[in-house]
């Protein structure tokens, strides 16, 4: 329709692996790693997949990840990112720092309450779920209002783009929350409806 906004929801390439005796560095309370050697590759896969086409703006969140996966697209297309930091990822509270990644991997049972009950905030200090669905909302909204007409990149987060889908399609919390790193999901943005048109592209992968 006149004035829909394509927005191409990419996950970010995989990050550095986690270590429990070094923690990943905070930006706002926020684990930041950066993209390990497999992350690189993938933001340059996607880079060469989206190359030839039109891309009208590219936005990124004030984690590094995010910024270094869009960064071989943007350099090949002279865009600077725009930082939209409502899209950065879901705050875990105690968790956060890489620790989810180490809980997990050790089996512990709140790992499995949170995917159990489908919501973060059974972490102990998480972000509330209804804060971070409304913060998410808020920033596609920013995105789409600046873009009628208009198709940009958003390399965000796999909470980010799960909750954003489970917005759109009235899902249950966690349908989409197993997005690949690198991985394209496509939404048309109108104020009449909103529309997914593709959910985890990963064949540039």
């Amino acid at each position: 329709m006149p004035g829909a906004t394509t927005v191409l929801l990419v996950r970010h390439g995989e990050s550095a692996p986690a270590h429990p005796e070094r923690p990943f560095p905070l930006v706002d309370g926020h684990g930041d790693p950066p993209l390990d050697p497999v992350g690189q590759e993938q933001a340059q896969r996607l880079a060469q997949r989206l190359a030839n086409e039109r891309i009208d703006a590219i936005y990124v969140t004030n984690l590094c990840r995010t910024a270094q996966t869009a960064a071989p697209l943007a350099d090949r297309l002279g865009i600077e990112p725009i930082v939209e930091p409502d899209l950065r990822e879901v705050h875990l509270g105690e968790w956060e720092g890489g620790l989810l990644r180490v809980r997990a991997a050790a089996g512990d049972p709140l790992f499995e309450q949170i995917f159990r009950e489908e919501r973060w905030d059974v972490i102990p200090g998480a972000e509330a779920l209804d804060v971070f669905d409304q913060r998410c909302s808020r920033g596609l909204a920013r995105i789409v209002a600046a873009h009628p007409d208009g198709r940009v990149m958003v390399v965000v987060h796999g909470g980010v783009i799960g909750q954003l889908l489970h917005q759109i399609t009235g899902s249950r919390r966690f349908a989409f929350s197993g997005a690949d790193n690198a991985s394209i999901s496509e939404i048309v943005v109108h104020e009449r409806r909103v529309v997914l048109r593709r959910y985890n592209d990963v064949s540039h992968l």
